[in-house]
């Protein structure tokens, strides 16, 4: 699922950074809340992989390293803070994404996990 904030036409996978004190599954739950509107269920978040590219929009040079989690969730999919537009993407719409979004897709095609 990717993201598309308030003013961008790039899309990304939703996340954030963790706040001062918040441990990864913390901020997982905090972050998802505030974008997309829905619980996490804490019992079930696993880790997925760690990817790292030149951050999208940053000076040259600009790394992002992204800590990836999967997770059920209850709720209705709905954005929110700085999100305006949530769609479901399969591997068609990868070049719409940042470079580490490349990763993932990539990841998780070669996984059989998205068409």
């Amino acid at each position: 699922m990717e993201t598309r904030s308030k003013g961008k036409d790039t899309w990304y996978i939703p996340g954030g950074k963790r706040e001062p004190g918040e441990t990864d599954e913390q901020a997982l739950i905090r972050e998802v809340k505030e974008e997309l509107d829905v619980a996490i269920d804490p019992t079930t978040i696993s880790r997925y992989g760690i990817f790292q590219a030149p951050a999208h929009g940053k000076p040259e040079g600009t790394m992002v390293r992204m800590t990836c989690y999967q997770a059920r969730y209850a709720g209705t999919l709905t954005p929110s803070a700085e999100v305006e537009e949530v769609a479901w993407f399969d591997y068609s719409k990868k070049g719409m994404t940042s470079a580490v979004d490349h990763l993932i897709f990539d990841d998780l095609k070669a996984k059989g996990l998205i068409d």
